[in-house]
């Protein structure tokens, strides 16, 4: 079986091959890689230089049309009209820090409020999903007075510092620190044993493994549909056995709902289909249909202590633009019915998939909730994880006007969360384009 991939690396272009870019591309990345350094991440075995977007589609330059169903950045759909006019109109009114008192955050705050369950009444904004975790880390410390945390082998939490060590999808070297430990993401078991027994079976004993190592336990930081594992979404409930779990140990739950929240799912919230309540939960990116924002939700008497012992101010964090974005994107989720078009068209989605694999043996499992679905690919006699099948359909849809990512442990599953306005009519394109890419595979 195949070594682990590194997040960045399961869908990156590999800048030794640019030879035979075409030339206003071949001089975008030569600019690129001039400035950014080390550090220029671009998609695809040949990038894009993208100029427009609308809804579920994205332009190039050459005024290619491509279905984007991997971008869940623009979770109502890009440049939603509704939103960009609520951003511009308010940039151009007023836009300050949260020192001073402004009618829409607060409204915002309210409206976000309602949608999480009673207890957890209080929100702090930050501008990314990477720094929501991050202060939710800290929340959690100041509240168990431990530093140890729980997270899958192959999460993906954010870049900072402290988010990085929980985050061994962007390990290189795949130790992780002291204090962190990592359990299996929660794949159906064999000999039908209960999925969320033997995921809680797993926590459990990381829990121990932790204290035994003279470090106290803190919490489990978990995205609620796993999506850098790989997608596990199912059956639902399956969640609850470890969070019991948690909290017979004292530790924190915290939910990132950072990629599966705001409708994403076919709920509001991931952690919703499982029947848990998180103490902490984060969002981020889908937030501001691309406008910069996050937030923490938690209880008062988790923030309280936290802000008795240190100071927190975010200087653009919850800024009125960002309020205004944030507002017109539950506008436009409320008022479209994105929630119910999630449920809806994902299932669709997905039984459409299944009945491909009856084409295509090398389709393994497909898994999901709402617009969030992993399709796997598997050596049709081994078994064995397909990266390389993986790679060939993400470049080959690509070419055809399809753009898709991978995830998982091995990079062999799709990831699919285009935004919430996809229609079956979007699906059955896709279908098309991945028979016709499995199809030249195949020859």
């Amino acid at each position: 079986m195949g070594q682990g991939k590194q997040i960045l690396a399961l869908n990156r272009f590999d800048a030794d091959q640019a030879n035979g870019l075409r030339a206003e591309v071949a001089s975008l990345v030569k600019r690129r890689q001039a400035t950014f350094g080390a550090s220029s991440v671009l998609f695809y075995s040949e990038p894009i230089k993208m100029v427009r977007a609308d809804g579920v589609w994205m332009y190039d330059s050459e005024g290619r049309r491509f279905l984007d169903v991997y971008n869940n950045v623009p979770s109502v759909g890009h440049c939603h009209p509704h939103v960009a006019r609520a951003i511009a109109e308010q940039v151009g009114t007023l836009n300050i820090h949260t020192r001073y008192l402004y009618d829409n955050i607060h409204t915002y705050a309210e409206r976000l409020l309602a949608t999480f369950p009673e207890r957890l009444s209080n929100v702090v904004f930050t501008c990314t999903g990477s720094e929501s975790n991050d202060l939710a880390l800290r929340v959690a410390k100041i509240a168990t007075g431990g530093e140890g945390f729980i997270v899958t082998e192959t999460a993906y939490h954010g870049n900072t510092s402290a988010v990085m060590d929980v985050s061994p999808s962007s390990y290189k070297s795949r130790v992780v620190p002291r204090h962190v430990r990592t359990v299996p993401a929660p794949l159906s078991p064999v000999s039908g044993e209960d999925v969320g027994q033997v995921f809680a079976a797993s926590v459990k004993a990381a829990i121990a493994d932790l204290e035994s190592n003279g470090v106290k336990f803190a919490g489990f930081l978990v995205d609620s549909i796993f999506s850098s594992d790989g997608i596990y979404a199912d059956p639902a409930g399956f969640l609850k056995a470890a969070v019991d779990v948690v909290h017979a140990a004292g530790g924190m739950f915290i939910s990132d709902e950072v990629q599966p929240g705001f409708g994403r799912t076919g709920a509001m919230w991931g952690f919703e289909r499982h029947g848990v309540e998180p103490d902490i939960v984060t969002m981020g990116k889908p937030m501001g249909n691309g406008f910069p924002m996050g937030g923490m939700v938690t209880r008062p008497d988790l923030l309280e202590p936290f802000c008795e012992g240190t100071g927190y101010f975010n200087t653009f964090g919850g800024n009125p633009v960002a309020a205004a974005a944030g507002l017109a994107v539950l506008d436009v989720i409320e008022g479209e019915g994105l929630i119910r078009n999630a449920d809806e068209v994902g299932t669709y989605f997905r039984t459409g998939l299944r009945e491909l694999s009856n084409r295509f043996p090398v389709i393994g499992d497909v898994r999901g909730a709402g617009l969030f679905t992993g399709l796997e690919f598997n050596d049709e006699e081994t078994r064995e994880p397909d990266t390389a099948m993986a790679t060939f359909v993400i470049n080959g849809m690509k070419e055809r006007g399809v753009l898709i990512g991978a995830a998982g442990f091995y990079g062999n599953t799709l990831k699919i969360r285009p935004p919430l306005c996809f229609s079956r009519e979007n699906a059955d394109l896709f279908f098309d384009v991945l028979t016709d890419v499995l199809g030249e595979a195949r020859n």
